[in-house]
């Protein structure tokens, strides 16, 4: 079985990290949520490299080790060219085509390659609890949570340990339906990413910007690829009714809604998700 690699690399002009595998069928673009990073994929790149599959996960510009978004642009066109540049990249190495796999913010911009993809090279696309289709609610939890609020008005300097630990403790409390239960490694690495109270409050400005352009993100009738809709039923940061607006505007999708798991299936529930993934695009 092949090792997943970490690597360094430039796409669309912003440097990031990626997390691949080599294997059969067309790559797996992984693209991560709002605040997350590469490493959500982890447990979920090592099924798929039981399976032989070929994957890479992305650091998104603005999250993890990839580089700053740039100021008074559009924070979605972003990450649009992002992953056109990871389209373009991957099918050319994978025999002209890929499919696209988003958890959340992810999942929109996956969404929205599939909209704009004019030459066929997405296979297929599997959103994971896609933002931008209901109330975002998402980010008021983010913002309100009693540990974030302390930390950004606590008076005096925050140690980056303490500060690590109310970040591992918000998101084990939001992202997941049974938080004790949560993988402690992707916690770990979740958190490791937020180092001091400007990082914190960068990933909060970030989230701001993206308000207004979440209301609003999909031209669904554009996507003519398969889609496999993929949402934990106790989701507290986006609701699943999202998966009944996609699967209304293109009723061939494929909805799975896995019970007992929130808004990172791909971190609660690693073997369902690569279970799906395992004949998809078909």
């Amino acid at each position: 079985m092949e090792p997943i690699v970490e690597h360094g690399l430039r796409l669309g002009g912003v440097r990031t990290r990626a997390l691949e595998l080599e294997g059969a069928g067309p790559p797996l673009i992984l693209l991560h949520g709002y605040a997350d990073s590469a490493d959500t994929w982890r447990l979920l790149l090592d099924r798929l490299r039981r399976q032989g599959r070929a994957a890479v996960a992305l650091d998104m510009p603005g999250f993890g080790e990839a580089g700053h978004l740039e100021a008074g642009r559009p924070v979605l066109e972003q990450l649009d060219s992002f992953a056109g540049a990871a389209v373009e990249r991957w099918a050319a190495s994978g025999g002209g085509r890929v499919a696209i796999v988003g958890n959340s913010l992810g999942g929109t911009t996956a969404m929205r390659a599939a909209e704009r993809d004019s030459d066929g090279r997405i296979a297929g696309v599997a959103p994971v609890a896609p933002a931008g289709l209901g109330t975002p609610s998402w980010f008021a939890a983010i913002q309100g949570a009693p540990l974030v609020k302390a930390i950004l008005n606590s008076p005096v300097p925050v140690p980056e340990a303490t500060l690590q630990r109310a970040v591992a403790s918000t998101y084990r409390v939001l992202a997941f339906a049974s938080p004790r239960r949560a993988d402690p490694g992707m916690v770990g690495a979740f958190a490791g990413h937020i180092r001091s109270r400007e990082d914190l409050a960068r990933a909060l400005a970030t989230g701001k910007r993206l308000l207004p352009e979440m209301k609003a993100p999909f031209r669904l009738e554009r996507i003519d690829c398969p889609l496999l809709v993929i949402w934990g039923e106790r989701d507290r940061m986006v609701a699943a009714s999202g998966a009944e607006l996609i699967a209304a505007a293109l009723p061939e999708t494929r909805v799975e809604l896995l019970p007992r798991c929130g808004h990172c299936p791909q971190v609660e529930q690693p073997d369902r998700v690569a279970e799906l993934l395992e004949e998809f695009p078909d």
